[in-house]
């Protein structure tokens, strides 16, 4: 059902498309002047999804009333509507922006047809623009610490020029963000951003990925392909792990940078590709240790490190865990169509402490882990314990290195119950699979990756039922799902003896196949 808004100062116009729209379903508003129709447009408490306006009005004209329409509603489709349609009328709508333009009296089919089309596409732009916006949202850089706002700093002023970028930092840290972030904010944002993982590719296998190659050029070449540079021609191009790169590729990306041309693996033409892109690169390595090793070429290095950017790892930045933590948080409950979870004040400190040797990536897939096991809706240090260290064999400062000052400080300060539980939970390595009980234990037993799904969702559901008292009504209500849809998965995980132990309501038809008639519980009432 959409809701259509009709603006026309005929009242039998008004009345018979309201009742046209009326019959099919969908809610009418109507207004009998442009200005009302614009005031009604902005001010509507339900959304509009499809707007009729007629050409010609006494006082604003249609197409002025369409003009002020797009620009405070550009997301609503506009049919226009008229008894004196010409040509011109009808390509000047379009211009202005409308979605289609029908002549009076409109055909009730047709009308249905272009209105159906309008909410459609309405829907489609409006779930693209929330993908986008998602996708933003995890693309985006997470942080209020000094070095966060210096690296925003340092994008913010390289980002509009063509200046070469080398971003060096832990695995972990966020380097594709910032390369991501660099793209967004040039004069290429609109153009292709082409990733590379040079350590992922085998090295007989680089070249060709980088500049493509001709039919026949090697064994199993048996078409052309073209390379990433050319993919990228105009855009930006990320070179991941540059320092994995093998030296004859770095001989041709060398030179490929400073004549901006490539040939392609196995070409016989003589006449180079010309390609424009802008390179960003990236390692984790200490290059210039890498060139002393004879591993990286010191040219290719100086071509590449323009500008440097240093990702800090997790460890230097422990003031940004809190907010990484509810922006993860918020992003797996929504992916789990459940309510977010809440770190209490003990839990949040714990995870502030963590050593976190894999940086972002590693607390990215504890918090990941929490929400998925974790059956209520608050984090508590237990959990943490549990589903943070239980997975984590790596001391609190990184092995063989020194820890910096600040960890120092951290050190002897830190005498907290908090402290003493890390000391603890680390000293016993602390395993799901150990001698603690715990629900989640038969989970993690789990053969499979599916089987471990199954079971973990089977305890979270089982959880909810008990904190709902086995309410059916009110535990779906909380899973924000159909009943129905719970029935399906307490039949599937074997719940439905448990749940008329328990006296829930279970209809008839949902009842198990060896329950007593006498026990079935009539669906209006949700407990006994």
């Amino acid at each position: 059902m959409a809701h259509i808004l009709i603006i026309d100062d005929e009242a039998g116009i008004r009345d018979t498309l309201a009742m046209i729209f009326e019959y099919e379903q969908h809610q009418v508003s109507t207004a009998e002047s442009g200005i009302e129709g614009l005031r009604m447009a902005g001010a509507s408490e339900v959304p509009i999804d499809c707007i009729l306006l007629d050409v010609k009005m006494p006082g604003m004209d249609g197409l002025d009333v369409l003009e002020k329409l797009k620009e405070a509603r550009p997301e609503v489709p506009v049919i226009m509507i008229s008894g004196h349609g010409t040509i011109e009328t009808a390509v000047e709508a379009t211009k202005r922006g409308a979605f289609d333009f029908v002549e009076k009296p409109p055909d009730r089919q047709r009308l249905l047809l272009l209105v159906r089309n309008a909410t459609e596409k309405k829907q489609l732009v409006s779930e693209n623009r929330i993908m986008r916006e998602r996708l933003k949202g995890k693309e985006r850089m997470l942080g209020t610490s000094a070095a966060m706002r210096n690296i925003r700093a340092i994008i913010d002023r390289v980002a509009p020029t063509e200046a070469r970028i080398l971003i060096t930092g832990e695995n972990g840290t966020g380097k594709e963000l910032v390369a991501r972030a660099v793209h967004r904010a040039s004069k290429r944002s609109d153009l292709p951003f082409v990733e590379v993982n040079c350590a992922a590719i085998p090295k007989d296998l680089i070249e060709s990925e980088l500049f493509g190659h001709e039919k026949g050029s090697f064994t199993g070449a048996l078409t052309q392909r073209i390379g990433k540079f050319e993919q990228a021609d105009h855009g930006t191009l990320f070179l991941d792990e540059v320092g994995d790169m093998s030296v004859d590729a770095q001989a041709k990306m060398l030179r490929v940078i400073e004549e901006g041309r490539l040939e392609r693996v196995g070409s016989s033409t003589g006449r180079p590709i010309p390609v424009n892109v802008r390179i960003l690169a990236a390692t984790n390595k200490n290059l210039q240790e890498e060139i002393r090793q004879g591993r990286f070429r010191e040219d290719l290095y100086h071509r590449l490190n323009v500008i440097p950017i240093f990702v800090p790892p997790l460890r230097e930045r422990r003031d940004d865990i809190p907010l990484l933590v509810r922006a993860f948080g918020e992003e797996f409950s929504g992916e789990m169509n459940r309510k977010p979870v809440r770190f209490d004040e003990a839990a949040m400190k714990l995870l502030i402490r963590l050593p976190f040797t894999g940086n972002i990536r590693e607390l990215r897939n504890v918090i990941e882990r929490i929400v998925i096991l974790v059956p209520g809706d608050t984090v508590r240090v237990e959990d943490v314990e549990k589903l943070g260290l239980a997975f984590s064999n790596t001391p609190m400062q990184r092995a063989g290195g020194q820890p910096t000052e600040a960890q120092n400080s951290d050190a002897s300060a830190d005498t907290s119950f908090d402290k003493i539980r890390i000391d603890e939970v680390e000293g016993e390595r602390f395993s799901l699979l150990g001698d603690n009980e715990h629900p989640l234990d038969y989970a993690m037993q789990a053969p499979t990756f599916q089987e471990f799904k199954d079971r973990a969702e089977k305890i979270y559901i089982e959880e909810k039922l008990r904190e709902h008292n086995w309410n059916i009504s009110r535990t779906a209500e909380a899973l924000d799902i159909q009943r129905s849809h719970l029935y399906t998965k307490m039949r599937k995980y074997n719940l439905m003896k448990a749940a008329a132990a328990a006296g829930a309501a279970i209809p008839p038809s949902e009842a198990p196949t060896d329950t007593p008639e006498a026990d079935i519980i009539d669906e209006d009432d949700d407990v006994i």
